[in-house]
């Protein structure tokens, strides 16, 4: 299928590896000319190269802390009005809410719902102005399903959740589309570390924690970044114009609801 994206523009968060960089890639396959987001030059030039590499599309790469307002500006600065965004920010770490003090809440609403709502407030009238616009927020399937030792990022993505569902449908007519992806166990360093939290808490082996999580997915495995950003691309493209304000959730079916 063609998505019908080719030469459009994307700036992509968290871009260096995992679920951001899954993303980068398959916009790229579909020749979205993107600029790349991370914090750690080296890992984020190197994931530049591959993508420039085997897509031959043009890649511009910024390192910077896009949940700080400079960091925002330098991103912006590269990329001042994309076609495409894709916010994506690490998850505040996990724990117990009693050990949890006010700036630790004001880091994760900062990293998980503040930063994604200045970056659309920053990009979203240009879009609107061109009548084109797609914008996908990594959130995560705690938002459906709360994790208990997730405290953190199940408040302030909840938050952000709440945020698009309104603004979403202002700006629908103008063919500007908001939805959020809803990653659930995929293999990437945040399950790694999630897994490692459980399992210091619990006192018990990893290798144990990673099986018993393995076996809560009806689909028997962890996902892959690459189908990840299948998603995403999807979500990007004209034939999603009449899809928007949803959260997908791809998990898997660990989801145990209906709705």
């Amino acid at each position: 299928m063609d998505l019908g994206i080719a030469g459009r523009t994307a700036l992509v968060c968290g871009a260096s590896k995992g679920l951001g960089l899954g993303c980068a890639q398959a916009l790229a396959a579909e020749g979205v000319q993107l600029t790349i987001v991370a914090r750690t030059q080296e890992v984020l030039e190197h994931a530049a190269q591959a993508i420039r590499g085997s897509t031959g599309v043009s890649v511009t790469a910024v390192a910077c802390d896009i949940t700080t307002a400079q960091g925002r500006a330098q991103a912006l600065a590269a990329c001042p009005t994309p076609d495409i965004l894709v916010t994506n920010a690490g998850g505040p770490p996990p724990g117990d809410f009693r050990d949890w003090e006010r700036d630790d809440w004001i880091r994760a609403l900062d990293a998980n719902m503040l930063t994604p709502i200045e970056l659309i407030r920053a990009t979203i009238d240009s879009m609107m102005a061109q009548r084109f616009g797609r914008i996908v927020n990594i959130t995560s399937s705690s938002v459906k399903a709360p994790i208990d030792i997730l405290g953190l990022s199940n408040g302030a993505r909840s938050g952000l959740t709440g945020f698009v569902a309104g603004l979403a449908r202002k700006v629908a007519g103008h063919n500007v589309t908001i939805n959020n992806l809803l990653p659930g166990a995929f293999a990437t360093d945040r399950l790694n570390a999630t897994l490692a939290g459980t399992a210091k808490k619990q006192n018990i082996d990893l290798a144990e924690v990673r099986e018993q999580r393995r076996g809560t997915i009806p689909a028997g495995r962890f996902g892959e970044p690459a189908e990840f950003g299948a998603a995403c691309a999807f979500l990007c493209s004209v034939h999603a114009a009449y899809m928007t304000g949803q959260n997908v959730l791809l998990d898997g079916g660990a989801y145990p609801g209906t709705f």
